[in-house]
């Protein structure tokens, strides 16, 4: 498998290999977790042929986007951070609702969620800013500004109607600032006043009324009811289902019934219980049917992924493509563990789909964008490598393979 994929896809093989598995992961379970969207449509495979549909788009995706230079990559994000602007503003205001917030929006037919546009956008420009800084400290105070305004920007519209999907786009972009050596003190800053904001909200959210708060802020009174239902919960109540907790619930039941072989794919009980068994809570379907052993090899297929790109970055020659394949490889396996402790019921239900795997075709599609850039990061060091032998003409210093570091 190794030389057939070096023959025919460029990049890595590490990174094909655990986008291939994802992939594979993904149609079997959500062929399993799809029951209830199945029984509501005359055409049972309806659900699972359209998920294949959609990862079949995103591997050719991940594929035409690892041919392209990421100097373009890099213009094409500015133009992707205005137009997400525009729609997380267009979703505030007419967004269509899920799980009491707007986070869709329908174009000629086509239904997407904007903040996923919005997070690939943001992390380029980040990676691009961070870049210039390193390029030109004396210019720290300028670009630093500018991450602050586009970030603040784009992560507080995002926070109105998906607060979890704002949680880690903003620790990924902290992240990438302290992984650019960006000023302690700076950092320190961004931290005790987030902390401050945090604090403030909360307290608001306590002592003003729902009803006298804009609709914009509903959000904010739905996760506080979520921490202080989370955290008045009596021994009693912890084995009682209600509507509150339904799928917290059966969550920790699909993963109790797992064991560590699990059920087996196809035999799984739960999925019929779990109002959305096929995305947010697919995890717990995953170790009800392929058990402890099967949600450990999910697991460090991510770290796996988390490792090689860390690899890549060290490699890099310039900032930008290490701080661009940091922030992709952050964003990927940050999203995947907070799915992960939902589904375990260890977290509060966030919404935040399993990449690759959950049914979602703008999730699907943005994330093997993901992949596709850093495929394409580690295809343009091995190319320049290349050149530089050729031009050299010597065998005195060989080329640079990633997988021998």
């Amino acid at each position: 498998m190794n030389e057939f994929l070096k023959k025919h896809l460029k990049g890595d093989t590490v990174v094909w290999t655990v986008f291939f598995f994802l992939c594979v992961f993904s149609v079997i379970e959500l062929y399993s977790a799809s029951s209830t969207l199945a029984y509501k449509m005359e055409n049972h495979t309806a659900p699972v042929v359209q998920h294949i549909m959609f990862l079949v788009v995103g591997a050719l995706l991940a594929f035409f986007v690892h041919l392209v230079p990421y100097k373009y990559i890099r213009i094409f994000a500015y133009f992707g951070l205005l137009v997400s602007f525009v729609l997380l503003i267009y979703v505030l205001l007419k967004g269509q609702s899920a799980n009491e917030a707007s986070r869709w929006i329908r174009i000629m037919g086509i239904q997407f969620q904007p903040s996923e546009i919005a997070k690939l956008s943001l992390i380029i420009v980040v990676a691009d800013l961070v870049s210039r800084i390193r390029a030109n400290p004396a210019f720290e105070n300028k670009y630093f500004t500018w991450i602050m305004v586009v970030s603040g920007i784009i992560i507080g519209l995002i926070l109105l109607e998906n607060f979890s999907t704002a949680a880690i786009l903003g620790v990924i972009v902290f992240a990438m600032m302290f992984f650019g050596q960006i000023s302690l003190k700076k950092l320190g800053a961004i931290l005790g006043i987030v902390v401050g904001m945090m604090l403030l909200g909360y307290v608001v959210v306590k002592s003003v009324p729902k009803e006298k708060m804009p609709g914009a802020f509903d959000r904010a009174y739905t996760w506080v009811a979520r921490i202080d239902r989370t955290a008045k919960v009596s021994e009693e109540e912890k084995y009682v289902i209600n509507d509150e907790n339904l799928q917290v619930q059966h969550g920790r039941i699909a993963v109790a019934r797992g064991g560590f072989f699990g059920v087996m794919p196809g035999n799984s009980i739960e999925r019929d219980y779990l109002p959305h068994a096929y995305d947010d809570f697919i995890f717990a379907i995953i170790i009800e049917e392929i058990g402890l052993f099967g949600g450990i090899l999910i697991m460090l297929l991510y770290l796996w992924l988390l490792f090689r790109t860390g690899q890549i970055a060290t490699v890099c020659k310039s900032t930008f493509p290490a701080m661009l394949v940091t922030g992709l490889g952050l964003l990927i396996t940050l999203q995947a563990a907070v799915n992960m402790f939902v589904g375990s019921g260890f977290g509060l239900v966030t919404g935040q789909p399993l990449p690759l795997i959950s049914r979602g075709g703008t999730s699907i599609l943005v994330t093997s964008i993901y992949f596709g850039i850093i495929l394409g990061v580690i295809r343009e060091i091995k190319s320049e490598e290349e050149k530089k032998y050729n031009r050299e003409n010597t065998l005195d210093e060989p080329i640079v393979e990633i997988e021998d570091i």
